[in-house]
């Protein structure tokens, strides 16, 4: 069991982490290059229609190769982890439906539109599929993320005990859930942080060879704007996600911080040893004497929330979940024969199913995500994202100051931030997913309980087969990019 659930999350975060290197690029350039194509509609000047060809053929590329990874994730939801698609599909499968029926065909067909509709419609029209194209992808993404927001925090629905299966109540509560607002707004923002600095990067290379050169300047004064506004709007979003957490999933919040023990005055880690007053406590609760709780408060002592709710050890909570599923064994087994004791059973099932999930946990100390990796992924990707941001407010610098072409210093460090945002992208994405496990679906049902009833080596074999294809595909985006990057001549 261990090893078929090491290498099925295992095969998932690898198709995830590659899927994340293409998606965040789609949305960010989709924007770039939409603006640029309505700059060429405004102002009729060909410089923009010319522009704005060049990063959708870049856009087109990124766009094809993406589509084969982010299929393959939502199949290994079936593959892998039958139970947990038996367990809450009809609540989880909604979003991913109308993903694919709405928001992907949408997309699709604008694509078609506008990567051969120019001279064919007018100029007002293509533009239009262009945005259309964008806001298709924007809107896949929303659905995408609708359904992992459900698993962070799980609502709108209702377990049906005769069924196994949970139900979806309220389809509005599911898509519009509160978490699922904020993960939207700082996951396509953070994709507008990737597309702008790819824009900057490459321009920057042009800048640094001396070619295209007012093409390359005009596109880091564009994508420097776009990359700014995501990374304002990423760090707000950032703030209310740490609310949310906080109230949500305290344990991940506990482990990105290193918090053993909880306080009212919380301090927020720089490095270990280097911490900030309060700051955590504010960030967690907006209020500098907020109650943040630790490792030891979740797992065995139990507290009181911020909001004066009493909260239950984890410890209370497996032993809670027992109970449930003890009275949910006797449920299953006397509904047919024994409809009182059936009754019964499902009535102490009812008094303690709020624990249900931790009824698989086979202790508190398994509440505990990898506490480093969640550690330190979070405070890389807010360096990398810094180092981002610094390097759009010097690009608009140093266009209004008219010294854009020639420093080279600047170029480079364009270059080096390319690398820094994909970095911080996945390192959000450990954050996220790591820190809450040992949860599928969070409070609801551990990752050990979803899996499918597969060989290891099945498993390991089709890992292996899709690491492959994986790594060819991105090295032939790669190479494609960078020969059309190569060969264009402005």
């Amino acid at each position: 069991m261990n090893e078929l659930l090491f290498l099925s999350r295992f095969q998932f975060a690898l198709t995830a982490c590659y899927h994340w290197l293409f998606v965040p690029l789609t949305l960010g350039l989709g924007i770039v290059m939409s603006v640029m194509e309505t700059l060429y509609v405004r102002s009729g000047d060909d410089f923009w229609k010319r522009t704005a060809q060049f990063w959708q053929k870049l856009f087109g590329i990124n766009f094809a190769v993406g589509v084969a990874t982010g299929i393959i994730l939502e199949f290994e939801f079936g593959t892998n982890w039958s139970n947990y698609s038996w367990f809450v599909g009809d609540i989880f499968g909604a979003p991913l439906a109308i993903e694919g029926i709405l928001a992907f065909f949408m997309e699709s067909t604008f694509i078609a539109l506008m990567f051969f509709g120019w001279g064919k419609i007018s100029r007002k029209a293509h533009c239009t599929s262009t945005w259309l194209t964008v806001i298709g992808a924007t809107i896949s993404a929303w659905w995408i993320l609708v359904a992992n927001s459900w698993m962070q925090n799980p609502v709108g629905m209702e377990f049906n005990p005769a069924t196994v299966r949970n139900e979806m109540l309220d389809f509005f509560a599911v898509a519009f859930s509160h978490t699922a607002i904020i993960k939207f707004a700082h996951t396509v923002l953070s994709g507008w942080m990737t597309g702008a600095a790819f824009v900057v990067a490459v321009s920057s290379w042009y800048l640094l060879r001396g070619r295209n050169l007012e093409m390359a300047k005009r596109s880091i004064k564009v994508a420097a704007i776009v990359g700014l506004i995501g990374s304002l709007g990423c760090m707000g979003a950032g703030d209310a996600s740490g609310v949310d957490i906080a109230r949500t999933q305290p344990m991940k919040l506990a482990a990105a911080e290193g918090l053993q023990k909880g306080s009212c005055e919380a301090p927020f880690s720089i490095v270990p040893g280097v911490e900030i007053p309060h700051m955590l406590s504010f960030l967690a609760t907006h209020d500098f004497n907020g109650f943040v709780p630790g490792i030891e408060d979740i797992t065995r002592l139990g507290y009181t929330s911020h909001q004066s709710e009493e909260v239950l050890s984890g410890e209370a909570k497996i032993a809670e979940g027992r109970l449930a599923l003890e009275a949910f064994k006797r449920y299953r087994q006397l509904r047919q024969s024994d409809p009182e004791g059936a009754a019964q059973a499902l009535a102490d099932f009812n008094a303690h199913k709020a624990y249900f999930g931790y009824g698989y946990l086979e202790n508190a100390d398994a509440l505990v995500p990898n506490v480093p990796i969640v550690y330190w992924s979070f405070r890389i990707m807010i360096a990398m994202g810094s180092f981002v941001v610094l390097i759009f407010l010097l690009a608009l610098w140093l266009d209004y100051k008219k010294r854009l072409e020639s420093s080279r210093l600047f170029h480079y460090g364009a270059l080096l931030a390319l690398p820094c945002v994909y970095l911080a992208g996945q390192c959000g994405w450990i954050v996220a997913e790591v820190g809450r496990q040992p949860w599928a679906i969070q409070g609801l049902l551990p990752v050990n309980a979803g899996l499918s009833s597969l060989a290891p080596t099945n498993v390991l074999a089709t890992t292996l087969i899709f690491a492959v294809i994986f790594t060819a595909l991105l090295a032939a985006e790669i190479r494609i990019m960078t020969r059309a990057i190569k060969d264009h001549q402005a």
